[in-house]
């Protein structure tokens, strides 16, 4: 099996909340599938996960920054793509602060576009009492490392 590495990222505003993507596939394999989930992506051809980090926060929210210190998280887990293919998964998370803005689809690539229906910025408690799918599964917990 493929192994697919992805930076993701930990988007908290001046509130403490976290920014989720609500992701909604209307087609192909993973059609019917409705959850929220941490802007972040798969590097690329010879990155790191520092710079993929850097990277996808700007494309998926338009926030610009130089560095995004060390990871804070990580998990493990088989995933299976939009096309079908199922691969494991390694993904790096990284906290990183913002004033709560909306989010820019400016640099969204048409996937993206199609399959990200929403954002919303979420409280701790809002996470502990939704019956909606967040992703990852422990995000309460990464959010509670003593780094944030």
């Amino acid at each position: 099996m493929r192994q697919r590495k992805s930076a993701r990222l930990l988007v908290i505003d001046n509130d403490r909340r976290v920014l989720l993507f609500r992701f909604i596939h209307k087609s192909g394999a993973l059609a019917g599938q409705d959850y929220w989930a941490t802007p972040g992506g798969g590097l690329e051809e010879g990155e790191t996960f520092h710079d993929a980090a850097i990277r996808e926060l700007r494309e998926e929210t338009g926030l610009i920054r130089d560095t995004v210190g060390e990871p804070v998280a990580d998990r493990e887990f088989s995933l299976q793509m939009p096309d079908g293919e199922y691969v494991s998964s390694f993904e790096k998370y990284y906290l990183v602060t913002s004033d709560g803005a909306t989010p820019s689809r400016l640099e969204w690539t048409p996937q993206e576009a199609e399959v990200i229906a929403d954002h919303r910025w979420w409280s701790r408690d809002e996470l502990r009492q939704t019956t909606d799918i967040v992703w990852p599964e422990n995000l309460l917990n990464m959010l509670a490392t003593p780094t944030n």
